[in-house]
């Protein structure tokens, strides 16, 4: 095929370029400047071409598709679809690598427009949505996965363009959202640090950026919770950025044109150090279980990836007629086989999803009413409300107690909501009964389960009995000092089910006096879009 490479000499076009080359196809570069783009088309075997995509677009006659490889497409201006609009009406397919989510989302306004013309125009035809929704379709098949997290962790030797350094840049420290646990919720750039596993025992870390998943994931795959990160090797610059974010938080530190050359420029002084080994991480939760595919391009071939998508889709016979974002426009076989010529390996893992409950009861936990095994089953983030009634002790050792675990107020049929969400430890439970709100942390550990309050530790006793669950306190510490049973509280807690509802009753009497402490109890039902 006839194709033009628009930002054909940038860190990702010259990649795309060299592969589309190696395929066959007639290729052209498009550049602004061809002091870069000649020397560059003799080098790999094509044609170059000088071109704007804000100036005149004649020069876009005479080819069968157009990719912009260009960028940064958040800062495309008032007109972002002019391209994709004019490579229609000269009678090109349209592609993009795009990894803007108002970008990806937006390119819809074009599905008339392609569609009566017999085109194809896909948006985020790289890394994210591309690949990434390819993997999560391999390791869900046609279940749906109920947590999505993605991750790009690229070598410290991998050449950065001024486009992708603005992308990232730009979100530091800046408000975005998250789907989880069935809600949208407000998190900022460069934010939630977390470590990903690549093929080989390497480990990175990575920290949440905004990325077209994020927008287009929930409703496409029908997951709970979608999470992305991105990551950098070297731990100066990750931490940089994170101490940027902050900064930027609170002040208007602007990231422009010159501001990004500053941090090239920093980036280009450490370049020689870590190394050119990058990589990929998606995961799905699915089926009771966790499945992996990873990806690791060494010798810096990392830069590739985001090249494959495109190549991939190119190499088809014919291409999609409409215009969308990448969701699914090429399967994991083909982008895998399209990887073939480089220095990349793949793997696939899977691994039991165990939350903390089912590990701590064993075969008894699926003795439980399924109310109730629902609830215990996070595998991110669940949301629960329902009502509660609250009662609490009187005496003055009561009421101190209560004051310093934040125990609920007196109250009847008062509103409740309760969060679980899942950490590397176990899971933190926030409790809000009315206008109060208290939390706890909960850990499986080999003699059961514990659940901590401030400095606080009980050791749980869990029993599944007649479909109902018991908790009782059988020990407690305070940090690392064993507290004398005498100085334990008395616990009367269970979950049950009536008329197919999650009950749930929990009564705490004081150490030493057996005064009462709180006694709740109330109703529980998923919280869900809707409600």
């Amino acid at each position: 095929m006839r194709i033009l490479v628009l930002g054909g000499t940038g860190v990702f076009g010259s990649r795309l370029a060299c592969l589309l080359v190696r395929d066959g196809h007639q290729v052209t570069i498009a550049a602004r400047h061809m002091t870069a783009a000649m020397p560059l088309a003799e080098q790999l075997g094509c044609q170059a071409v000088q071109m704007d995509r804000e100036g005149d677009l004649q020069a876009l006659t005479g080819y069968e598709v157009l990719v912009d490889a260009a960028g940064p497409f958040h800062a495309y201006g008032p007109d972002p679809y002019r391209l994709p609009r004019a490579a229609i009406a000269s009678g090109l397919h349209y592609l993009d690598l795009s990894d803007n989510a108002a970008f990806c989302a937006g390119i819809t306004v074009l599905a008339t427009q392609a569609t009566e013309a017999g085109r194809c125009v896909i948006s985020g035809l790289s890394s994210v949505p591309a690949l990434s929704s390819a993997a999560v379709r391999a390791l869900a098949g046609a279940s749906r996965p109920r947590l999505i997290d993605s991750a790009i962790l690229p070598g410290n030797r991998s050449p950065r363009g001024l486009s992708v350094m603005m992308s990232i840049l730009s979100q530091t420290g800046r408000p975005m959202q998250v789907f989880r646990g069935g809600a949208w919720q407000r998190t900022t750039g460069w934010s939630d640090r977390q470590t990903y596993l690549l093929p080989g025992g390497l480990r990175r870390q990575a920290w949440q950026i905004d990325v077209p998943d994020l927008t287009l994931f929930p409703a496409h795959f029908g997951a709970e919770t979608v999470l992305f990160r991105a990551g950098l090797e070297l731990g100066v610059m990750r931490y940089g950025l994170a101490a940027l974010a902050m900064l930027r938080r609170w002040l208007p530190i602007p990231v422009n044109r010159p501001v990004v050359r500053v941090f090239k420029l920093v980036a280009d002084l450490l370049a020689p150090f870590g190394s050119g080994r990058g990589g990929m991480s998606v995961m799905v939760i699915v089926d009771q279980e966790r499945r992996w595919w990873r990806l690791l391009a060494e010798n810096g071939d990392g830069p590739f990836i985001p090249a494959v998508p495109a190549r991939a889709l190119l190499r088809r016979a014919e291409l999609p007629v409409g215009a969308g974002p990448a969701l699914e426009v090429i399967t994991l076989a083909e982008a895998e086989a399209a990887m073939r010529d480089l220095r990349v390996t793949t793997e696939r893992v899977i691994e039991p999803f165990m939350p903390i409950m089912q590990r701590v009861l064993g075969p008894a936990f699926e003795t439980l009413p399924e109310a109730i095994r629902h609830s215990h089953l996070t595998a991110d983030v669940s949301r629960w409300h329902g009502q509660a009634s609250v009662r609490r002790g009187t005496s003055l050792w009561s009421r101190l107690i209560g004051w310093f675990f934040g125990f609920p107020a007196v109250g009847e049929e008062m509103p409740v909501e309760v969060t679980k969400t899942v950490t590397d430890s176990g899971e933190t439970w926030q409790r809000v009964f009315g206008k109060s709100k208290f939390h706890s942390r909960l850990a499986a550990t080999p003699q059961g389960l514990t659940e901590s309050f401030g400095p606080f530790t009980f050791s749980l006793g869990l029993r599944a009995e007649g479909g109902v669950l018991h908790f009782a306190v059988h020990a407690g510490r305070l940090g690392p000092l064993t507290l004398p049973h005498g100085l334990l509280p008395i616990a009367q807690a269970r979950e049950y089910v009536t008329d197919s509802r999650l009950q749930f009753d929990v009564k705490l009497h004081a150490p030493l006096t057996g005064d009462l402490l709180v006694h709740y109890q109330g109703t529980l039902t998923p919280m869900t879009k809707d409600n």
